[in-house]
């Protein structure tokens, strides 16, 4: 969980953002101000691990809290002047998000800032290779335009639903719509934790919150279980219980 402070002298703006980390599982919000210099305590001791933060302020500018920050959180940037990005980089911020922020696009800058989990080394005389070798943890998916690719992780898709020649993946607080049939992604995902329950769904077996007869409840999400996909799901069950 990143403890999150979000910093904006526009409050309107802050509760936007304040909103956006309420609707996201891995964030919790620390704290909201409109003032820098109390941010600025409050990483000076260790409160925050992300900050959202703005950087057309009148006491201190975002840039210049970054200069007195010296790298002890995380920080995506938010503001409506895109011309203190390549600046913004150069102090190693996570993301760059210009305003008016769509949600879509700060979920995807909050998963930029999620921490990497440690591969554990093997043991001494071990010859296998490390899991980073053998197994994707994730997949690309087509976006919106011609050449737009989207990095999805494995571990945060709930499931996915067909829609014809397209489909719709469903990460927390995000819906992904693809062009993509539902058998080039089940192609594509490992099997367990995966696995079709119907002609229209897959399912990450790692999110089922209960299996009453022939529905599967994905969170809240009652999703139909198939004729001859039924089986298969019991003995996943049986075989977890």
């Amino acid at each position: 969980m990143l403890r999150c402070l979000v910093v904006d002298d526009e409050a309107y703006a802050g509760r936007l953002l304040a909103s956006y980390i309420e609707k996201i599982p891995f964030l919790t919000l620390a704290g909201l101000t409109t003032n820098p210099i109390e941010a600025l305590l409050w990483v000076q001791e260790g409160r925050a691990d992300l900050v959202f933060l703005d950087i057309q302020m009148p006491e201190l500018t975002g840039l210049q809290f970054l200069k007195l920050c010296g790298g002890r959180c995380k920080v995506i940037l938010t503001t409506a002047y895109p011309e203190y990005a390549l600046e913004g980089y150069e102090y190693d911020v996570v993301d760059y998000l210009l305003k008016p922020i769509a949600f879509d696009r700060f979920l995807r800058a909050a998963q930029k800032a999620q921490p990497v989990p440690a591969v554990p080394a093997p043991a001494a005389g071990s010859t296998a290779a490390p899991a980073s070798a053998t197994a994707v943890s994730h997949l690309f998916v087509k976006g919106e335009s011609k050449n737009k690719f989207l990095r999805v992780n494995h571990a945060d898709i709930l499931y996915a639903e067909a829609l014809g020649n397209y489909l719709t993946l469903v990460l927390p607080g995000q819906r992904l719509v693809t062009y993509q049939t539902l058998k080039e992604l089940a192609e594509q995902l490992p099997q367990p934790p995966f696995l079709r329950v119907h002609k229209s769904f897959i399912i990450s077996l790692d999110k089922i919150s209960m299996v009453d007869g022939n529905t599967v409840y994905v969170g809240d999400k009652a999703i139909p279980v198939g004729e001859t996909y039924r089986e298969a799901l019991y003995q996943v069950v049986r075989d977890r219980a």
